[in-house]
């Protein structure tokens, strides 16, 4: 059984409602819940994760319009609001719009590319997925860095709703070498031709494929793989490299503390240049 966003909110309400009127306090006891009776998702909240289809999930982010981060972040909510979560109906609560923002890194700053800026927003309300949330974000954010993005097969471009004429207008598929915008489009450019102003159906496709993998590591998390083991979970030799002179409690010689597992070398060359 499956329920639109107006009937979860309305079943969230009425029972948020009857809750604050079993009780002589001023607030409900549910502690999300405002003095009206209405559901809010709280800081540090976390939402029960049940296993997606990646197709349908990439399909919905595909004909969803506000950018890249919308897409992704918009499509699974709203996957999850529909699905047999035992917390769909406060997913349906989530205002996905909040996610407009990250067009082209961040409203066209070009920094995290927004398709990583919604996935982390999104496995950061999921409740623990067998201790694979974080793995989960790792692998995705390496998998964007490494891989020949959008996906182009036949299969995927039909099961996304597009078609072969569209595929003219993406030109070449790229390597983005990192989680940030400026990168993934910089190289897709040079790849395809095209330019910035071209990107459309480019980034489409691009928050499409991401949705499905996010989804495919999700359903794996969920089943109980260790996502952590992955390869693509785990930061390149580089910048594993750079990691052992620039650490997070101790460095080598007068090298800087550095919290990071994205690719190094994409704008860091060398101490020499």
């Amino acid at each position: 059984m499956t329920i639109n966003r107006r009937q979860a909110l309305s079943q969230i309400i009425g029972i948020s409602t009857a809750a604050a009127g079993a009780t002589l306090m001023g607030t409900s006891a549910f502690a999300a819940t405002d003095e009206q009776g209405n559901y809010k998702l709280e800081l540090g909240e976390k939402l029960k994760y049940v296993p997606l289809d990646p197709m349908a999930t990439a399909k919905l982010a595909y004909e969803t319009g506000g950018g890249c981060m919308h897409q992704v972040f918009h499509a699974l909510v709203t996957m999850l609001a529909n699905s047999e979560s035992a917390d769909a109906a406060k997913f349906a609560t989530i205002p996905t719009a909040l996610a407009g923002y990250g067009w082209a890194g961040i409203v066209g700053q070009g920094t995290v590319c927004g398709n990583n800026n919604a996935t982390g927003m999104l496995v950061n309300i999921l409740d623990d997925i067998n201790g694979q949330n974080a793995a989960v974000i790792g692998a995705s954010f390496r998998y964007y860095e490494v891989t020949e993005l959008p996906f182009s097969s036949d299969e995927f471009v039909a099961g996304i709703g597009s078609t072969a004429e569209k595929t003219a207008l993406v030109g070449k598929s790229s390597v983005a070498n990192s989680i940030l915008c400026h990168s993934s489009i910089s190289n897709w450019s040079k790849a395809s031709g095209f330019t910035f102003s071209q990107k459309g159906e480019r980034c489409k496709r691009l928050s499409a494929s991401v949705a499905y993998h996010v989804v495919e590591l999700l359903n794996r998390a969920y089943k109980g793989e260790d996502i952590s083991a992955l390869p693509e979970s785990k930061p390149s030799s580089e910048a594993q490299a750079c990691q052992s002179c620039h650490g997070v409690e101790s460095t080598m010689g007068s090298a800087a503390s550095v919290k990071s597992d994205m690719e190094c070398t994409t704008c860091h060359t060398g101490h020499f240049n």
